[in-house]
Parts: structure tokens; C-alpha cells; sequence
């Protein structure tokens, strides 16, 4: 006989049947063709504790544990964010004991007003963001992040203030505006931008610099 063979160790048929029609929600969910009909959907559901005015949800998946999940008003999220509201080390620590005795892990998250979420960012149990901050693409966070701070990397470590990288946008949304205005194709005034900013030409050797 197995020492995993306890019957407390065992899936739940109850857990089952509920996967299989979260399954099918999710699917649904993924096929919803907009960032705002995702938040209607998310609102009309309640599959969050908290969903604020003026949400823009990118990602094509909702957290398991949305209840443990408050977001704000004025929060963007884009795509490929996750929020990992649990852990499953439980498992491995009932299956030393040889039957279950320990409880998952879980842990709240709350993003606050003023929020922007990076693409591909992963934000772990018992972290609040902000308000007035900005996680960049990619990062870990796996502490606070402050109000009116830029955070980044892996873990997400403060790279700049909130209301500097607001001041920066604002100059560059002018500058597009100027450029529209002059009827400049915006497409080729950013190439030709991105030219003199990268100077790498094609075919020559870099290597060493």
C-alpha cells in the first residue's frame, strides 16, 4: 500500500465537479473580446471582493481566488498579469505526514487608486499596491509597494517616483499632439525617433562593445 494512500489526501469528488464548471467559465471568460467586457463580466458575477470604477482588466484569465482580491478605482491591468492569492505547500507537508493536517497558505492582495500593472507581472499573497504607483512589466512583487513609487524587476525593487514618470508622459503626449497637428504620420515620427536613438547598423560587428 502507497503512504499517500490516506484517504484525506485524496481530491474531493466536490472539488471536481466545481473545477469542471470553472473550467467552462474560464473559457467563456477567455473569449470575451475586450479589456471592459472582461470587467463587466468580473462585476456581474462577483468574482472579486472588490471591484472599483474605471478598471481596465487586459488579462485573459481571472484569479482563483478573486474573494481574497480588492481592486480601486482607476486601476489599468495588462495582459498576462496574475494574481496568486495561495500556495500549495500544504500538499507536500501532508504528504511527508502521510495524511492531511496542514492548511493551504492564502493571503489578501489590495491595489489601490491610481494604479498602473505591467504586462506579464506576478503579484504574491499579502501585498497592497499604492495608491499612485507602478508596477513595470515583469516584476515579482512579492512586498508592498509605496504610494507614488515606480517598482520593477525580480523582486520589484523602487526605480523611480510616481509623479516623475507622470511628468515624462505628459511631455511626450504633448509631443505627439504637436506631431498631429503638423499632419506627421506618428508612426514614421516614432521610427525615425527610435533611428536616432539606436544607432546599430545592420551587418557590423558589436561584439567587445
Amino acid at each position: 500500500m502507497s503512504k499517500y494512500s490516506d484517504k484525506s489526501l485524496k481530491v474531493s469528488k466536490k472539488y471536481l465537479l466545481h473545477a469542471k464548471f470553472e473550467v467552462a467559465e474560464r473559457i467563456w471568460f477567455y473569449l470575451i473580446p475586450t479589456a471592459q467586457g472582461r470587467v463587466k463580466w468580473l462585476r456581474k458575477h462577483k468574482k472579486l471582493a472588490m471591484l472599483g470604477d474605471h478598471v481596465h482588466w487586459q488579462p485573459r484569465k481571472y484569479p482563483t481566488d478573486g474573494n481574497m482580491l480588492k481592486i480601486h478605482d482607476n486601476v489599468a491591468i495588462a495582459s498576462n498579469v496574475e494574481f496568486t492569492m495561495h500556495d500549495i505547500i500544504h500538499w507536500i507537508f501532508d504528504g511527508i505526514e502521510g495524511h492531511r493536517c496542514f492548511q493551504e497558505f492564502a493571503d489578501c492582495i489590495e491595489i489601490y487608486e491610481n494604479v498602473f500593472i505591467g504586462a506579464g507581472t506576478r503579484i504574491l499573497p499579502g501585498v497592497s499596491i499604492g495608491p499612485n504607483a507602478i508596477v513595470a512589466a515583469g516584476a515579482i512583487v512579492n512586498k508592498d509597494v509605496l504610494p507614488g513609487t515606480v517598482v520593477g524587476g525580480v523582486p520589484a525593487e523602487v526605480i523611480g517616483p510616481f509623479e516623475e514618470l507622470k511628468k515624462n508622459r505628459k511631455i511626450y503626449s504633448d509631443k505627439i499632439q504637436s506631431v498631429k497637428a503638423d499632419n506627421i504620420n506618428v508612426d514614421d515620427y516614432l521610427w525615425n525617433e527610435f533611428s536616432k536613438n539606436h544607432k546599430i547598423e545592420a551587418g557590423k560587428n558589436y561584439e567587445g562593445h
